[in-house]
């Protein structure tokens, strides 16, 4: 979706309105949209268009997936989480997931941060050096 400078600038200040503490507001969420659909300025749609990309982004930063081969033990899985809450934030969701096709290992993805320690992952880069 090409967008112009315009409707970009006004997609974040609606995205830097929506949040309180630094954390979206559900609330201010609504009202911003409302507002903007009752004033109806000049492609208002493309600007909710990038506002709602804007806002997935920024919940997908707020999330990890931790992809593992085998299940981990609860002390191994803690220490994992704590490690990104101090790197992301306290508000952080975490979601484990056993992944048979890594064959061992992990992969953690949070927002666009990916880090693949799995072997599968390490293969692959072994096959492409050859």
């Amino acid at each position: 979706m090409k967008i112009n400078k315009e409707t970009r600038q006004l997609s974040k200040e609606l995205l830097r309105a929506s949040m309180v503490d630094g954390r979206l507001d559900n609330a201010r969420i609504g009202s911003l949209v409302t507002s903007l659909i009752e004033k109806k300025p000049r492609n208002y749609i493309k600007v909710l268009e990038a506002y709602q990309r804007l806002l997935r982004l920024e919940v997908e930063k707020r999330s990890a997936t931790i992809e593992t081969a085998t299940e981990l033990d609860s002390q191994a899985g803690a220490q994992i989480v704590a490690n990104l809450k101090r790197k992301y934030g306290a508000d952080l969701a975490t979601e484990f997931v056993v992944n048979k096709e890594l064959l061992g290992g992990m992969r953690i993805r949070v927002g666009s941060d990916v880090w693949d320690s799995s072997v599968r992952n390490r293969l692959q880069r072994l096959q492409q050096q050859l």
